[in-house]
């Protein structure tokens, strides 16, 4: 059964946090950022085509906390909002490039991990196949019985 918002706001502070990893006061400030940003879009695309989300941003934004909460499989998250596993994708996609761009929450943007300065040691094991000399099979040493006595 999907943590729905309706669920979820009831929970206590403590037990938010537990669960999602942030306070109740900043998955609002989210919220209310996710809004602005869709908002600010829907007037700059007066067409407002396609479909409609069929999850909240609430909704959306839970979803995307219990992925980077859980590492759980966005086909399991689509199982457990009723939604396909691409609708997931995108809509997590969607969510971190929002918040990503606004200062108060601390998510790494992608430029951020493209500048990093990373050194990279790298080691290479020869894993090669190489011949193990065995001893050659002779049949002299093996005493053979003749087999018409074997019945």
């Amino acid at each position: 059964m999907p943590m729905h918002y309706e669920k979820v706001k009831t929970l206590q502070t403590s037990d938010f946090k537990r669960r999602f990893g942030v306070q109740p006061s900043t998955f609002l400030l989210m919220v209310k950022e996710v809004k602005k940003k869709v908002d600010k879009k829907r007037k700059k695309n007066k067409k407002n085509a396609g479909r409609k989300s069929t999850l909240s941003h609430e909704d959306e934004i839970l979803l995307t906390l219990t992925y980077w909460r859980e590492y759980r499989t966005q086909f399991h998250l689509g199982v457990d909002y009723g939604i396909s596993e691409t609708v997931v994708c995108r809509t997590i996609q969607k969510i971190e490039n929002i918040l990503s761009r606004d200062k108060r929450f601390d998510l790494p943007r992608n430029k951020d991990r493209k500048n990093t300065r990373i050194s990279y040691e790298v080691i290479l094991v020869d894993a090669t196949e190489s011949p193990i000399e065995r001893p050659k099979k002779n049949r002299k040493p093996i005493i053979q019985e003749k087999r018409g006595s074997i019945r």
